[in-house]
């Protein structure tokens, strides 16, 4: 039986003991948010495993992430959270979705909360997580009510800003770890990189590739054998092709659908251009383009068209294993490194 017990590992317990306060958790592990394959199976089984499982909702209609919730809730009595784009044009029935379903935590991502987002989801009693590329705007969307951050540098899979991890880490945690829950995300493989980044003061981490071929993921078998054959140099960004449309740029295994997308900012950009969209739609375009293409590798397989999105830890991804035993890989590397010291 696979141990995810806290006792086990002390050191660690120790340092994530607010973040796993914060969560309702045994272990102060998020796992990210990915589309289509952050549902159900993968999020209970996080959740069971003692770490934080979030469901993605992505594009989902408020119809298809009330049915999700419902769903998850009936293979996990653990807490997990909800992951909402904040362009999402329903964004606020998706927040009164959760309210319904007394969701604990919501995590907002993919730009700035707008107006009465955050105060709509504290207003049922939830907590608000937050993605910040900068030190200003973090201090902002704190003081703004959300209660805590994830930061997460550009080794990471999906959408993604500019700085790596450690580099966010030593700016966000010196300034913030004391009086805030700092959860630390992108390029974590391992545990002793949990463990660092717990000694500079984050209450947490977030993993997303590591658990995205997990034995309870849903994803397609072709879609996890690329994983296993993918390594760090394979998951590139995307190339942003129109400085005047401001597209997130995404980390994903090179192949055809990277070339796909290129030529899809290039169509999105004329139709810009002619006045036939304006900003915030075609924005959506390439956001509709990613859940489609996501699809397709996810769920159909495709993965020479589809978007199989993985950040630079793919290449320690080796095999098909339970949540439960990554979990416990993770917390005894963790535990171990801080043994060391």
């Amino acid at each position: 039986m696979t141990t995810t017990n806290a006792a086990t590992y002390p050191k660690t317990a120790a340092l994530m003991r607010r973040g796993a306060a914060f969560l309702g958790t045994e272990h102060a592990i998020l796992c990210g948010a990915m589309s289509w394959v952050s549902e159900r199976n993968l999020v209970s089984a996080i959740s069971n495993a003692g770490g934080f499982g979030v469901i993605a909702c992505g594009a989902m209609t408020p119809d298809l992430l009330d049915a999700e919730i419902a769903a998850t809730k009936a293979l996990t009595d653990k807490p997990f959270g909800v992951n909402l784009i904040t362009m999402h044009p329903a964004l606020f029935d998706l927040i009164a979705v959760c309210a319904r379903h007394g969701v604990g935590h919501v995590v907002l991502a993919g730009g700035i909360p707008p107006k009465g987002s955050v105060e709509a989801i504290k207003d049922f009693g939830a907590k608000v997580l937050v993605f910040a590329p900068t030190l200003a705007l973090a201090k902002k969307l704190l003081r703004s009510g959300a209660d805590a951050l994830v930061i997460e540098g550009s080794e990471a899979g999906g959408h993604i800003g500019p700085v790596s991890t450690s580099v966010l880490a030593q700016e966000f945690l010196p300034a913030l770890a004391e009086d805030h829950i700092v959860f630390v995300a992108g390029g974590i493989g391992r545990g002793e990189m949990i463990a660092s980044y717990l000694e500079m003061g984050a209450s947490g981490v977030q993993l997303g590739t590591r658990f995205a071929c997990a034995t309870e993921s849903i994803a397609h078998p072709a879609f996890k054998q690329a994983f296993f054959r993918g390594n760090a140099r394979d998951a590139v960004a995307s190339v942003q092709v129109d400085p005047r449309l401001p597209v997130i740029p995404v980390r994903a295994l090179r192949n055809k659908g990277t070339e796909e997308f290129t030529a899809k900012q290039v169509e999105v950009a004329k139709l810009l251009d002619e006045g036939k969209l304006d900003m915030a739609q075609a924005q959506l375009e390439i956001e509709h383009f990613w859940a489609g293409a996501l699809r397709r590798a996810v769920i159909e397989g495709d993965v020479e068209r589809g978007s199989v999105m993985a950040g630079q830890s793919v290449g320690m991804v080796t095999k098909e294993e339970p949540v439960a035993d990554i979990m416990a890989q993770l917390m005894s590397e963790c535990e171990a490194a801080l043994s060391r010291g």
